[in-house]
């Protein structure tokens, strides 16, 4: 069998490989075969208990990435053995193929599934899988500089500076690892703190928030330096550009400062059931530019954050979460005031939103044109489940207890009195 094979590499012009050469390739290939066996195990076995873990304690429960966790344990943990392997040894030439090979290949698939559970675009995540693959595979089997240096020669120069193929491709990684890798940070930062003991909602919502603008902050100042971008060098230009942004995006920054500024004084949070000119309903989020306010017909209001600060806003939930009702109800002036009074009162205590303390009153507060005035006043604690619900109930209540009793509900009515017919109309025929 070997006869053969060397055979054809003599006629064709390739180096023969000696017996010992053959020999430790398949050494090599065996040792291969064994680390992707042990990556195939690792995932069997370790895969949907890690997977379980990092749902439960890094908040990737039912994510993309939870998914592929599997997938990742395998493939990683052979192109780490592969990488062990390749650097414990020196390798001759023939034996790099299959431990080459299948670590470039392992770290291909694993950079697929970390991207694609990170939601990088697929045609993107497979691009960087084949040039990771490229790039480790020319590594192990003869260095990478031949790649780097055809890929340096294909650019342009603009000015003084030259922009090649290579630096495009090594933006795009960059750019492409630190947003997977900061928006896995994000993920689980913000589980954390969504997790942590010993502060509200409120609380959690603005650190989250500070720190997602922290790890921003990070991966920018990463990426400048993994790319080696001279700042200084942008110094004029960015501060005119600087300028301009500034300008253009005031109302931007005043928006995201207001909502840090919300979160810090907690005047509105998440929950309240807050009055905002026309819009009246409950906080579901305090976004970044504005706060989404549900209403009770599930219309979903975004107010700017930078109205909230400057416009009078009514918190129904800020100090106190009880509401105080007001019902108005007329009776007609034969009604048996006393008992009037008592059969509303007993419809609002049997009404099961109705607080009983603080206690609901009921006061007759004016003598109307066309009947006797009263107002229940009575209190609920949960707003956010709607007003005029409530007051429906009240009311259908008093409205059957009064028709039991026979007390009348009166309605305008107006007595017109003619003084004297016209002339015209007296003498007209019938």
């Amino acid at each position: 069998m070997i006869g053969p094979v060397t055979g054809w590499l003599a006629v064709n012009g390739f180096a023969v490989p000696s017996q010992g050469e053959l020999i430790e390739a398949a050494v090599a290939g065996a040792l291969t075969l064994a680390a992707l066996a042990i990556g195939w195990f690792a995932s069997r076995r370790f895969g949907p208990r890690l997977a379980d873990l990092l749902g439960r304690r890094a908040g990737l429960k039912d994510g993309p990435l939870q998914a592929r966790i599997c997938e990742i344990l395998r493939h990683a943990s052979a192109a780490l053995l592969l990488a062990l392997l390749f650097s414990s040894w020196p390798w001759r030439p023939y034996a790099t193929l299959p431990i080459g090979l299948a670590g470039s290949a392992a770290a291909a698939m694993t950079a697929v599934a970390v991207l694609r559970g990170a939601n990088v675009a697929r045609w993107l995540a497979w691009g960087i899988a084949a040039f990771v693959f490229v790039s480790l595979f020319s590594y192990a089997v003869g260095g990478f500089t031949p790649v780097t240096t055809v890929l340096d020669r294909i650019g342009v120069d603009i000015g003084d500076t030259r922009v090649s193929l290579l630096s495009v491709v090594t933006i795009v990684i960059a750019s492409v690892v630190i947003y997977a890798v900061a928006r896995l940070a994000n993920r689980v930062i913000n589980h954390a703190i969504g997790n942590a003991r010993g502060f509200d909602a409120t609380q959690k919502l603005l650190f989250q928030k500070l720190a997602g603008i922290g790890v921003i902050v990070v991966a920018f100042f990463i990426g400048v330096d993994m790319l080696g971008i001279d700042l200084t060098t942008f110094a004029v230009f960015g501060g005119a550009f600087g300028l301009a942004i500034g300008f253009g995006m005031q109302k931007t920054i005043g928006n995201l400062i207001a909502g840090i500024i919300l979160l810090f004084d907690r005047s509105i949070k998440p929950g309240d059931v807050i009055v905002v000119g026309d819009s009246f309903g409950r906080v579901n989020k305090i976004g970044v530019r504005a706060v989404s306010v549900i209403t009770r017909d599930g219309k979903e209001h975004l107010i700017p954050n930078e109205n909230l600060m400057t416009n009078e806003v009514e918190n129904w939930s800020f100090s106190d979460r009880n509401v105080r009702i007001r019902i108005p109800v007329g009776v007609a002036y034969s009604t048996d005031l006393d008992l009037a009074q008592e059969l509303m009162m007993r419809a609002t205590v049997e009404s099961p939103r109705v607080l009983a303390s603080p206690e609901p009153k009921v006061w007759l507060t004016g003598f109307g044109d066309s009947s006797v005035d009263f107002e229940i006043r009575a209190w609920i604690n949960d707003p956010e489940s709607g007003v005029g619900n409530m007051q429906s109930d009240v009311l259908m209540r008093i409205w059957k207890l009064f028709k039991e009793h026979e007390i009348e509900i009166p309605f305008p009515q107006r007595e017109v009195t003619i003084k004297a017919w016209p002339e015209a109309a007296a003498d007209r025929p019938a």
